[in-house]
């Protein structure tokens, strides 16, 4: 572990269960901290930036702020790090068994638009979803079905998979919701 990381993770189902899901982790770096230059191949990890800022150093330096969307897609292998910035970063890492293996590296930033407090982020892929919220202090939405990671100023959790019906979050709070489809791609079975 990095010095100035702390890392919990939330989600790490080992038997399948979840599809494409591998771990969901918390992660709060201090203030310059980082993961330090490490591998990743066929993998995709989806960042979620709660507070502070983190820039990512692969594909040329982009910096990611609260509500703002990294995904990586490592495909046939990359070394990348991100790293805090002045005022550290709490980030939800979810780390996906990619769709199609051999796939060229890539990544990309959903930009967390003001004026839309909620909705569907693209992904880019069929197997898993992920909407977004930032609901205010005081306010309430009605959230989606799906594997629900609700993130506040104390604290993060992560929910059961509900199978019918929506649940209700009332702020302040960052809300993650993951629908995913169960089945394993035909490259990853054992």
């Amino acid at each position: 572990m990095e010095e100035g990381l702390i890392s919990r993770h939330l989600v790490e189902p080992t038997d399948g269960s979840a599809g494409p899901l591998l771990r969901i982790a918390e992660d709060r770096l201090m203030p310059g901290a980082g993961y330090g230059a490490h591998h990743h191949a066929d993998v995709d990890v989806v960042a979620v930036v709660l507070s502070g800022s983190l820039a990512h150093g692969w594909g040329g330096r982009s910096t990611l702020r609260p509500g703002d969307v990294g995904v990586l897609r490592a495909g046939t292998g990359l070394v990348h790090d991100e790293v805090a910035g002045a005022d550290g970063a709490h980030v939800l890492q979810t780390y996906l068994r990619t769709r199609t293996a051999g796939q060229e590296p890539g990544h990309r930033v959903v930009r967390w638009a003001a004026a839309l407090d909620r909705g569907w982020v693209d992904l880019g892929r069929p197997d898993a979803r992920l909407w977004l919220a930032r609901v205010q202090a005081d306010d309430t939405v009605a959230v989606p079905p799906g594997l629900r990671v609700v993130a506040t100023r104390d604290r993060v959790w992560a929910g059961p998979l509900p199978t019918q019906g929506e649940g209700r979050v009332t702020g302040p709070a960052t809300v993650c919701v993951w629908q995913l489809d169960r089945a394993r791609p035909l490259w990853a079975v054992d």
